[in-house]
């Protein structure tokens, strides 16, 4: 995706089924679980680089001795610095002869992630600043284990004022900061009532204290904690929690908009956000890696026991599509097969925008996430081309007519050829506030292979996907109109995106998708902007009374994908360049995207068919605030 957003976060969850001793012994290492935590989170670092945090439970330990441990960062390269402190501190402890690491009961007690439940958390900002009072696991703490509670996820909520509402209906103060922390006192609200009603019944049987505390932990019940918590949630949600006496749980969205695997073995329990990581990970194949249920809760006792339960109703499952087109790691075998139809899907397009004249066109992509996709375009290409070779030969042979001249031209030449023509230099960072010199940096963050092609050819690059048009125009145009093509075309995997995002991705300015501009401007060149206020009143009216209708489809209705790209085309070429040759930007349709990524159907971002109703309300209210010119977040 050549325009830069915030997007999505990482999760990580290693819980131990052995005592440290076992590792030690098997695998050289007390560490193991710790070492595997942070190669759960390095594996998803394209998940979030934002800030990075993680935790720990330690089970068993005796009264007075710290049980649960947290580490946060949101400077520069924030995962290797928690990494780097943890063991820093590690490390010291061994020099002074406090941990001996064969002995492994000297780790558990003295370094303070040598628990045996671990969390981990890689943060992209959508929500609540980057400082570190926004950077998960947020803690809930209490004097009793079960009261404890640590928690992170990869969600937004659509109703995080609802959620505060209901909070205080139920006679809380809660601090309006994230959904987070909304989240965090909810669930800890209802896993208060869970120990309080424990509790009481076990007081009245006389246990003593111990008793009572060890009895309330076994009994503990978080499937039911998070059903009863759950009920007004609204959003794409991935949510893990850690309870101070050793209980964990994950719970995923009803409708499987955030995706969530598992690994289990005799060793461990290892959940992540991706099915990649956990495979490299532990060395497994792909199918000792199941995903978590949608609308399901997997909770882990101190035990060790894991069950999986529904928490809440079912809907029809709708699983993002742009994790499979971009914010995924392309090392996934479904994902890999899906980028590279997704690529190939483009061929009839791509063909027919350069004349199909295979001669002089030069074949690429940009930025380097487009790579798969591009080779699947590539694939299609030669298939089409070897069987326009194989029908010139036959009817050649038929006629008499085949000679070496003849196959020479046939087969050596004109083949689709592919090239590196765009590379993208080190990250530019773009903090300085004056805006001009900003846009100047980010105008040198690619740069392009000289030479790759020649003066009168055709350039075809593949992209993930175009949301702002941003970097089109300030940057990746420019520098490939240096080669002089006689055409450039910029291919999209992803079909135009027209609505906004509320689930987990940062893209809910209406005003600022290149597509939504577009329309814009041919509605006003049209004479049609009275389509404009007559959407607002219907987005106002639906706002308030909650309906659950997109009414901004409205404004794309007069007008097929292809004028509306065609105006894209316009609106990005850049207005002060020498170059004079031809431009085109093409989008892949609604209908090859379902049918290179069937499974993954949520496409609200190009449909405007939102998943859930709180979905509903933030496209009408993106809709009002870019009526109303009040920029900032819908929801």
């Amino acid at each position: 995706m050549s325009d830069k957003i915030t997007h999505e976060c990482g999760i990580a969850m290693v819980r131990l089924l052995k005592p440290h001793s076992y590792y030690q012994e098997k695998y050289g290492t007390p560490l193991w679980g710790f070492t595997k935590l942070f190669l759960l989170m390095e594996k998803q670092h394209n998940r979030g680089q934002d800030g990075a945090g993680v935790a720990c439970v330690k089970s068993d330990v005796a009264a007075g001795d710290p049980f649960m441990f947290r580490e946060r960062c949101v400077k520069t390269n924030p995962l290797d610095k928690i990494f780097k402190t943890l063991l820093g501190q590690y490390n010291e402890k061994v020099d002074a002869g406090v941990i001996h690491p064969e002995f492994a009961e000297t780790v558990k007690k003295h370094f303070d992630f040598g628990g045996e439940l671990l969390l981990g958390h890689l943060r992209y900002g959508t929500s609540g600043g980057y400082n570190m009072s926004s950077c998960h696991p947020y803690f809930r703490r209490s004097p009793w284990p079960t009261r404890n509670l640590a928690l992170c996820g990869n969600f937004n909520m659509t109703n995080t004022a609802e959620l505060n509402q209901s909070l205080i209906a139920m006679g809380q103060h809660p601090i309006f900061a994230t959904d987070t922390q909304a989240l965090l006192e909810k669930i800890g609200f209802f896993l208060d009532e869970e120990h309080e009603e424990i509790f009481r019944k076990l007081r009245a049987q006389g246990l003593s204290g111990e008793d009572t505390s060890k009895r309330i932990s076994e009994e503990l019940d978080l499937a039911r904690v998070i059903t009863r918590s759950s009920q007004k949630w609204d959003g794409g949600y991935t949510l893990c929690g850690l309870v101070g006496n050793g209980d964990a749980f994950v719970a995923r969205d009803p409708s499987g908009i955030r995706p969530c695997w598992y690994f289990q073995n005799d060793e461990v329990v290892a959940f992540a956000s991706e099915r990649a990581p956990l495979m490299t990970v532990f060395d497994l194949a792909v199918e000792d890696v199941k995903e978590v249920l949608p609308g399901h809760v997997m909770v882990l006792k101190k035990n060790g026991r894991m069950s999986s339960s529904a928490f809440t109703a079912p809907l029809p499952r709708s699983s993002c599509s742009f994790e499979r087109i971009y914010f995924s790691r392309g090392n996934d075998l479904e994902i890999y097969k899906e980028r590279k139809l997704l690529g190939g899907r483009l061929a009839d397009q791509v063909l027919k925008a350069v004349d199909y004249n295979w001669e002089h066109t030069v074949f690429s992509f940009v930025p380097n996430t487009a790579e798969v996709a591009f080779y699947g375009l590539m694939h299609a290409l030669r298939e089409k081309r070897r069987a326009e070779v194989k029908t010139a030969i036959l009817k050649a042979s038929k006629a008499g007519t085949l000679d070496d001249v003849l196959l020479d031209d046939l087969i050596l030449r004109n083949w689709p050829r592919g090239e590196k023509v765009v590379s993208k230099d080190i990250k530019i960072r773009t903090f300085i506030g004056q805006e001009g010199m900003r846009n100047q940096l980010v105008s040198h963050v690619y740069d392009i292979t000289y030479g790759s092609i020649k003066p009168g050819d055709h350039l075809v690059c593949v992209d993930d996907s175009i949301v702002r048009g941003t970097t089109l125009r300030r940057s990746i145009l420019r520098i490939l109109s240096r080669l002089n093509p006689r055409k450039i075309v910029i291919v999209s995997t992803a079909p135009q995106i027209r609505f906004p995002d509320c689930y987990g991705i940062d893209m809910s300015e209406l005003g600022k998708f290149v597509a939504f501009e577009a329309t814009i401007a041919l509605l006003k060149e049209r004479g049609q902007t009275d389509l404009l206020r007559e959407v607002y009143e219907l987005c106002r009216d639906a706002v308030a009374k909650g309906d659950s209708i997109n009414h901004v489809r409205k404004i794309y209705e007069p007008f097929t994908p292809e004028e509306i790209s065609a105006k894209i085309t316009e609106l990005v070429r850049p207005k002060n360049i020498e170059w004079k040759g031809e431009f085109e930007i093409i989008f892949q349709t609604i209908e090859n995207l379902h049918s290179a990524v069937p499974n993954h159907t949520g496409d609200w971002y190009f449909t405007g068919k939102y998943p859930t109703p709180g979905g509903f309300r933030v496209v009408n209210q993106a809709y009002l605030n870019y009526y109303e010119k009040s920029e900032g977040r819908s929801y």
